[in-house]
């Protein structure tokens, strides 16, 4: 039995997505199977995929959505084929991203050896001089950020456990996801790795941090093929659901109003950018997902907790993100200089 799917998400990206097969087809493991799924891309993907599917055979599956359905939603497809075919991880991999060819066996050992719900890689940028991300963080100030982005690739840290995984390129437990659920689908993109991280940790499960588990990424291929406006739109509405589904209550107080004024800082910035109109209908969004998903899945979540909120204190980043400089010094105006 294969004992991991790799899930490739495309979209429109069927350059990238074929150069990332065939890094995944040289694994130094070999008992896998990867899931390609096309979120009806409309762009010659589809006849691309058949010419994969001849040249793998019975090591890529292919799944073709009828619609665009978000990175959660692509990638949910690929998690629940691979729960209803027995497998035990899924890994996803972003398909603007090439792996080392021990980059799956270096993730399913330390899955194994650490017992963990998650596994995460040293991720690089194409060149491998800098690092895209080695996981990631959730700050006090409710704002999420990848852990080391922009450090010397000399720089990157020991492997050991951290806050949150990367969904560009790591390991997830079937099972776990079976305890926690998937993805998110209300987020559609941006920060769902940042929610199912949170989801794991307040279940228990233990997110982990491999460096041997290298792969590069070309940041931003997906991103800049999506419309206008539709990152900011994405962060607005994400933000508040993340921390109103997963923050335990003794910290709400602490987190939200720091949240509050960063999303208010940022809001303003966004109208001085021309960028409004997006950050307002993201806000808006967050408003009614507030009530009809984010409110009815924080009972769930919380409710089946079993760590305490100490716990989830001492994982946060103690202070604001290292790219937010503006809001630094407003927060300096007041002579407070961290956390």
């Amino acid at each position: 039995m294969n004992s991991v799917a790799v899930v490739v998400l495309n979209y429109k990206g069927i350059e990238d997505t074929i150069e990332c097969l065939a890094s995944l087809a040289k694994q130094t493991h070999q008992q896998f199977t990867i899931v390609a799924i096309d979120n009806n891309s409309e762009d010659g993907s589809v006849e691309e995929f058949k010419k994969l599917e001849k040249q793998y055979g019975n090591k890529l599956h292919t799944i073709y959505n009828d619609k665009n359905y978000g990175f959660t939603g692509g990638v949910n497809t690929g998690i629940k084929w691979a729960t209803e075919n027995d497998f035990d991880y899924v890994a996803l991999f972003n398909n603007d991203a090439v792996a080392d060819k021990k980059w799956l066996e270096s993730l399913l050992n330390t899955a194994k050896e650490r017992n963990a719900g998650i596994v995460t890689s040293l991720l690089l940028h194409r060149d491998g001089k800098t690092i895209d991300s080695t996981g990631d963080w959730y700050s006090s100030w409710g704002l999420p950020f990848p852990r080391a982005r922009n450090e010397p690739t000399a720089k990157a840290p020991a492997a050991g456990p951290i806050f949150g995984a990367s969904g560009g390129a790591s390991l997830y437990s079937i099972p776990m996801f079976q305890k926690i659920g998937i993805f998110d689908d209300t987020f559609f993109a941006y920060y769902e790795d940042v929610d199912v991280s949170f989801r794991a940790q307040l279940a228990g499960y233990q997110v982990y941090y491999e460096p041997a588990a290298i792969a590069y990424h070309k940041q931003g291929a997906t991103s800049d093929r999506m419309p206008g406006g539709f990152t900011v739109f994405q962060t607005f509405k994400n933000f508040p659901l993340l921390f109103i589904k997963n923050v335990p209550a003794s910290l709400l107080v602490h987190v939200g109003l720091r949240l509050w004024l960063a999303y208010t800082l940022m809001f303003g910035r966004a109208v001085v950018r021309g960028r409004g109109w997006p950050a307002l209908k993201g806000y808006l969004a967050s408003v009614w997902l507030f009530w009809t998903s984010a409110l009815p899945k924080r009972r769930v979540i919380q409710s089946s907790k079993v760590v305490s909120d100490d716990y989830i204190k001492k994982l946060l980043w103690n202070d604001l993100p290292p790219d937010q400089t503006g809001l630094r010094k407003v927060r300096n105006l007041f002579g407070k200089k961290s956390d």
